[in-house]
C-alpha cells in the first residue's frame, strides 16, 4: 500500500488560539482511575502487556469512563460505525470535538490545552502531521498488540504514531449534471468543466487538498520531489476558471455546488453509496495520469486526561473489528495485508474498493516537508484573482 495523508489536515501555519483557552477549564492529571492496584500507571504504559494486559486497560478504561477525539467525522472512513462499535463492546462514552477539523487544529488543541481536563486524549493526523507532533515531543509511546504486523516504513519505531488506514486520490463526478466525468487530470482543463472543480479544503490546511496538489504534480511531470508542477496545475485551472475555490463537503456535493470533487477515493466511493437514495449519481474515478496513495496515522496525546481509554481505543481500531470497519467505509486498512494471510479480512468489503492499478510508492518526510514549503509559499498566488 501507501503511505497517506490528512483529511483536512493542517500543512503549515496555525490557528490564533484566544488567551482564555489557556486559561480555562484548568484541568488535572490522570488520577486513580488510571492506575493498577500494583501502581502501573496507563500514562505511561508502553503497551497493553505493560499496563498488565488488555483485561487490566478495559477495567481502568471503563473506570475513566469517557475518550477525547476531535476532528472525526463519522461519514469519514466509517468513523461513525467505529465510534459506535467502540461504545457498544466497552460502555465508554466518546466526545468528539470539532468533527470537521484539520491535523493541524488536532495539534493547536493538544499544545493549547496541555494539562487540562478537556484535551483530546488521541489523534488521527495526517501522516506529516504525525512526524511533526512526534518530533515536537507531544505523543506518547505505545505499541497497540498487532503493533508487529503494521508494515515497515509506516509505524514510527517507538510506537508514537502508526498508519491507520489511507486511499487514493480520486475525481468524484455528478454524472447527473457532468455531461461527461473527466478521467485524468488533463481532463480537468476543458473548457466544460468551467467553474466545477474543487479540492476538499486548502492544501496549506488540508491532507487531502494536499494530495490533490501532489497527484496533480505526478500527472503533470513532477514528482515527490517537486511539488511544482501541481502548484502550475492549479493555478492553470484558476486561470481557465475551472477551479472553484468552494471546499467540496458532502453538502455542496448534495446542492450541486461541487459537481467534481479531487478527494480521497473511500471519501468519494462514500458519497456514491450516500447520495444514491437522493438522486445523485457520483461516479469514482483513481486519475491514471496522477496516482497518489497516503495514509493517516493514530497517535495518543502524551498528557491524554483519560491514558486508559486512548490506549483501548487504539487497540479497538487495530482489532480485525477496527479494521475491517474502515474497509467497510472503502478505505485500504493498515493491516489488510496481515489479515488477507489470517483470513480475517472482509472480502466482501474488499472486493468493493474503488479499482487500482500498479503499486503505490509514498513521499518520504523530507520530500513532504518540502512540498510544504513550496505550497506555503505559492498557493495564495496560485489561486488567488
Amino acid at each position: 500500500m501507501t503511505v497517506f495523508l490528512p483529511r483536512t489536515a493542517v500543512l503549515t501555519g496555525g490557528l490564533a488560539v484566544a488567551a482564555a483557552l489557556a486559561l480555562s477549564a484548568c484541568g488535572a492529571a490522570p488520577d486513580d482511575k488510571s492506575t493498577t492496584a500494583d501502581g502501573k500507571s496507563a500514562a505511561t504504559a508502553t503497551s497493553a502487556a505493560d499496563f498488565g494486559g488488555l483485561d487490566a486497560l478495559v477495567k481502568a478504561a471503563k473506570k475513566e469512563g469517557t475518550l477525547h477525539a476531535i476532528a472525526l467525522p463519522r461519514d469519514w472512513a466509517n468513523y461513525g460505525a467505529l465510534i459506535d462499535g467502540f461504545k457498544k463492546k466497552y460502555g465508554i462514552k466518546i466526545e468528539v470535538e470539532n468533527p470537521d477539523g484539520s491535523s493541524q487544529d488536532e495539534i493547536n488543541a493538544v499544545t493549547s490545552r496541555k494539562g487540562q481536563d478537556r484535551a483530546p486524549d488521541v489523534l488521527d493526523l495526517g501522516s506529516s502531521f504525525a512526524l511533526s507532533a512526534a518530533q515536537q515531543g507531544l505523543l506518547a509511546p505505545y505499541k497497540v498488540t498487532a503493533f508487529a504486523d503494521i508494515p515497515e516504513g509506516q509505524k514510527d519505531a517507538q510506537g508514537r504514531w502508526f498508519n491507520d488506514y489511507g486511499g487514493y486520490i480520486s475525481i468524484g463526478c455528478d454524472a447527473k449534471k457532468v455531461k461527461e466525468c473527466p478521467k485524468t487530470f488533463k481532463d480537468l482543463l476543458k473548457p466544460e468543466y468551467k467553474g466545477q472543480v474543487a479540492l476538499n479544503g486548502n492544501p496549506t490546511k488540508s491532507g487531502s487538498a494536499f494530495g490533490g496538489v501532489y497527484a496533480a504534480s505526478l500527472a503533470n511531470g513532477g514528482s515527490f520531489d517537486d511539488i511544482q508542477p501541481g502548484l502550475d496545475f492549479f493555478a492553470k485551472l484558476k486561470k481557465n476558471g475551472n477551479y472553484t475555490p468552494v471546499e467540496s463537503t458532502p453538502a455542496t456535493v448534495e446542492k450541486g455546488e461541487t459537481p467534481i470533487s479531487i478527494d480521497w477515493d473511500y471519501l468519494n466511493a462514500g458519497y456514491a453509496d450516500e447520495f444514491k437514495s437522493k438522486g445523485v449519481d457520483w461516479t469514482v474515478t483513481v486519475p491514471s495520469d496522477g496516482k497518489f496513495s497516503q495514509y493517516y496515522s493514530q497517535a495518543i496525546n502524551k498528557d491524554a486526561p483519560h491514558p486508559a481509554a486512548a490506549r483501548l481505543w487504539q487497540e479497538y481500531l487495530y482489532s480485525a473489528e477496527g479494521q475491517n470497519l474502515w474497509l467497510k467505509g472503502y478505505a485500504r486498512p493498515a493491516l489488510m495485508t496481515a489479515m488477507q494471510t489470517a483470513g480475517t479480512l472482509d472480502k466482501t468489503a474488499a472486493a468493493k474498493l474503488p479499482a487500482v492499478s500498479g503499486t503505490p510508492s509514498f513521499p518520504t518526510e523530507a520530500q513532504q516537508a518540502k512540498a510544504k514549503t513550496v505550497l506555503a509559499q505559492g498557493w495564495g498566488k496560485a489561486v488567488s484573482g
